[in-house]
């Protein structure tokens, strides 16, 4: 799946130059949007910072309201992720859903958890959204997170465990531990499943537990944002690329992250997380020459 973000990257960049200065969103780019965007929302590679350079690379962000629109389209494009994850862990939402209702008291010591890690967040993108959006979006600051998140990844103290603790004993306490590491999520290339998933393993919990708990806590934290950006950017979005095309990239998103989610938990299951840390550094090196190369990074 790497191997097939980095070409689509590549043609894409090959391709730039006939699409500069096209604020539309055609189908096709839509298309292409959509699939990069369900294959690397879950996975620890960054899905804002390949969302970001593509868009730049198609031309989305050429003019004040084709940037404005790219940016609220690269988080409202997340409801075909948050769409997979649902259908995947429908169980666990059905117990975390009868939890909030008094149903269940592991479902509701478990939302209450999500709750917790959410929180965070929420406050600090709320507060310094627009700083993080004006300051970190653009080409070196991505590169620099995906190198670094490269290196963590490649680091074994960080990523390895012979815990085999369950979500169901993930306490009040970790979560919140977990939820204050997602903060530097905010940071675009980051990734937030790379941050979530190595602090649930901080805490004690096994590498199971921390996947899975990384996805269950995506869901709310995705479903804030988005409809949030729905509220305050949807008719951007609509006014700019059409609603047509922006439906197609979110039925895309939708199966490439069932996919990529499906593929990951049985990857994981035999193999380490260091995959992902070979493919942060090899995107990056491919990012910043292509970079060094054009005018349009």
């Amino acid at each position: 799946m790497g191997a097939l973000v980095i070409g689509v990257l590549v043609a894409v960049a090959a391709s730039a130059a006939a699409e500069a200065g096209d604020a539309e969103l055609s189908t096709s780019e839509a298309l292409v949007l959509g699939m990069i965007e369900g294959v690397t929302e879950y996975l620890p590679v960054s899905s804002t910072a390949h969302l970001a350079i593509t868009e730049v690379l198609l031309g989305l962000t050429s003019t004040p309201e084709g940037k404005t629109a790219a940016d609220s389209y690269a988080i409202v494009i997340q409801v075909g992720a948050i769409a997979a994850v649902l259908g995947l862990y429908r169980r666990r939402v059905v117990t975390l859903a009868r939890g909030v209702l008094g149903f269940d008291p592991a479902g509701r010591r478990l939302a209450l958890a999500i709750l917790t890690a959410f929180v965070p967040a929420a406050v600090v993108g709320l507060v310094a959204g627009d700083a993080i959006k004006n300051n970190l979006f653009s080409t070196w600051p991505i590169l620099a997170a995906w190198v670094v998140g490269g290196l963590a990844l490649l680091w074994p103290r960080l990523t390895t465990t012979s815990a085999t603790r369950p979500l169901e004993e993930l306490s009040i306490g970790a979560a919140a531990i977990i939820g204050a590491a997602q903060v530097l999520a905010l940071w675009p290339g980051t990734s937030r499943s790379l941050i979530t998933i190595i602090a649930a393993l901080a805490v004690g919990m096994g590498l199971p537990a921390a996947v899975e708990f990384s996805f269950l806590l995506g869901l709310v934290t995705l479903s804030a944002a988005t409809g949030y950006e729905l509220l305050s950017g949807g008719d951007a979005i609509t006014a700019t690329f059409g609603w047509r095309s922006s439906i197609v990239g979110v039925a895309a998103a939708a199966v490439t992250a069932w996919l990529a989610v499906t593929w990951m938990v049985a990857y994981l299951q035999r193999r380490p997380l260091s995959i992902f840390g070979w493919y942060r550094i090899s995107i990056a090196c491919v990012v910043a020459v292509v970079a060094l190369a054009t005018t349009q990074l």
